[in-house]
């Protein structure tokens, strides 16, 4: 989800953005982090949800911004987050399913925003040619 996240915010808004795993955020890209940079997390409660709670405290200490896309009955993360997108509380199976939605809209807004045409990126190839 966060991979396909920070490729639509790359191909949509032209905004550079990486896509880690909780449990790789604090090798490397913590590094960073300061008070200008905004870290995105997809934080539906799953097996992840605590390791999760304590990249975002780490983020907070570093002064990050924090978006969160969490689950509707959530109120630890909404607490800590500056921003927060809710998603339905589902089955753990099904939660990328609707967390990625958000990651997408975010990126679309972006785009918009900035005065882009979302509807053609630059650069993309129309179709994949395989040889």
């Amino acid at each position: 989800m966060a991979l396909e996240g920070a490729l639509k915010l790359n191909e949509i808004s032209y905004i550079h953005a990486e896509g880690y795993p909780a449990a790789e955020m604090k090798h490397g890209p913590i590094a960073l982090v300061d008070e200008h940079l905004p870290v995105l997390f997809i934080a539906t409660k799953d097996a992840y949800y605590e390791k999760i709670v304590s990249n975002i405290q780490e983020i907070k200490a570093r002064k990050g911004k924090v978006i969160a896309v969490v689950s509707a009955d959530d109120t630890l993360i909404r607490s800590m987050a500056d921003h927060v997108m809710e998603v339905p509380k589902v089955d753990e199976l099904l939660a990328p399913l609707l967390s990625v939605i958000p990651t997408q809209l975010l990126s679309y807004y972006i785009g918009v925003k900035l005065g882009l045409d979302v509807d053609k990126p630059r650069n993309l190839a129309k179709s994949v040619t395989v040889e």
